[in-house]
């Protein structure tokens, strides 16, 4: 075993693919597919399963990783303490519905790492793309939320794919609205209030799922109905058509100005967000930094984490 192909095997299993890992490893890809092969014959194992899609670690891979990961912390402290002029990057990649205070933690994240360097991922992204993330390794982290409607639709989801799901904070929803809207003069809003108002939503794609949906209350019929897939333009919306969506309540006037604001909604639900590790990982010292950052930034709002 050699410690490059230690980090031949990390990239693989973060990009999903030979040939992207060659090219970001700036090497051939039959180079890198015989270092795979040699370390699988030398441990007897089979590491990825190899198809169409892409390569997709192995159970025994994913625990066989878990090992490797300590190794290779071990080896980037012995380059900082040792050899400066070649410090291994610190690497840490998170997925999640698209939150705002995952984007603000992840900032803060990013802050700390001046003098260092880092390869970074921050994908917000569809419901099932977040699974299939922490899943197959792609992200350490994934950021979701359950409710009384998808939970045991998405726990026996979370069982199949060996996922934990560690609760932060219960939030009980909110309406995200511009503050020119007319319903921004109302301390509490009622399902009756946004009948008129256009309802925007984020797609899932081909598994739009209502138990995948980001929103509560999924299965509402609306008159008025916009689906998009990015936070920037859901905002705009909100902004330029007096669009609303439900959520947190949490709103990051550091990233996202004092245009937007958050109204208590009167329903009888609540949505415990909560983050996913893989059972057979250990998370990685950054992963922890960031699960730190990520808890205090919800408590500056007032919300006690689990």
């Amino acid at each position: 075993m050699r410690i490059q192909q230690l980090e031949y095997l990390e990239k693989i299993a973060e990009t999903g693919s030979l040939n992207e890992a060659a090219k970001q490893l700036f090497i051939t890809q039959p180079s890198l597919t015989q270092a795979i092969k040699d370390l699988e014959n030398e441990y007897s194992i089979q590491l990825f399963i190899r198809s169409k899609s892409g390569m997709t670690l192995t159970a025994e891979g994913r625990e066989f990783m878990n090992y490797t990961k300590g190794v290779l912390d071990q080896v980037n402290l012995l380059n900082t303490k040792f050899r400066q002029d070649t410090p291994r990057k610190q690497s840490f990649s998170v997925s999640a519905q698209h939150y705002a205070f995952v984007v603000h933690a992840f900032v803060e994240l990013v802050k700390q790492f001046k003098e260092i360097d880092y390869d970074l991922a921050l994908r917000e992204t569809l419901t099932q793309n977040t699974l299939e993330d922490v899943q197959t390794l792609k992200s350490e982290v994934g950021v979701i939320y359950l409710n009384q409607f998808n939970e045991k639709v998405l726990r026996r989801l979370f069982e199949e794919r060996e996922l934990a799901f560690t609760p932060l904070f219960e939030a009980k929803p909110h309406v995200f609205v511009g503050r020119d809207n007319p319903l921004s003069a109302l301390q509490r809003l009622t399902l009756d209030d946004l009948v008129d108002y256009p309802y925007l939503s984020y797609e899932q794609g081909a598994t739009n799922s209502y138990y995948f949906s980001e929103e509560i209350l999924s299965t509402m019929q609306h008159r008025k109905q916009i689906t998009i897939s990015d936070r920037a333009t859901i905002f705009n919306l909100m902004i330029g058509l007096d669009g609303y969506t439900i959520s947190s309540g949490i709103i990051s006037s550091e990233l996202n100005d004092e245009k937007i604001i958050a109204i208590p909604l009167e329903v009888d639900d609540a949505m415990i967000i909560g983050y996913l590790t893989h059972k057979r990982m250990t998370l990685s010292s950054v992963a922890h930094e960031y699960l730190r950052l990520l808890k205090q930034h919800i408590r500056n709002y007032g919300f006690e984490v689990s």
